[in-house]
């Protein structure tokens, strides 16, 4: 005899494992709001920062962005943790840490 499948337990436990999952993106992201120095602004100026970014169709520009990102990653990587809170291995971004030095390049403007 077959075993019945319980349809409704499996999709409560993906629809868990989906809500997880946008919780854990939403703090990574808040993460890297903090760590790049970026929680200095409202978030209004924050989101339309934002917004330009995604709305922009300078592929230079995208790829300086995208550098100057990668830098970042991989001097907080040299420091120690930071890089590992925001790409979620789960340690915190420690308070006061270099994310003013993170974000000298963006606090222009």
């Amino acid at each position: 005899m077959r075993k019945v499948r319980d349809y409704d337990a499996e999709l409560r436990a993906l629809s868990d494992k989906a809500r997880s999952l946008k919780a854990k993106r939403v703090e990574q992201l808040g993460q890297l709001v903090a760590a790049t120095g970026a929680d200095a602004f409202d978030a209004e100026t924050l989101a339309g920062v934002l917004l330009d970014a995604i709305g922009s169709k300078d592929a230079s520009a995208k790829e300086a962005w995208r550098a100057k990102g990668a830098a970042f990653f991989q001097r907080r990587g040299r420091k120690g943790a930071g890089a590992a809170a925001i790409d979620g291995s789960g340690a915190a971004t420690e308070p006061g840490g270099d994310a003013a030095g993170g974000s000298s390049g963006t606090a222009d403007g």
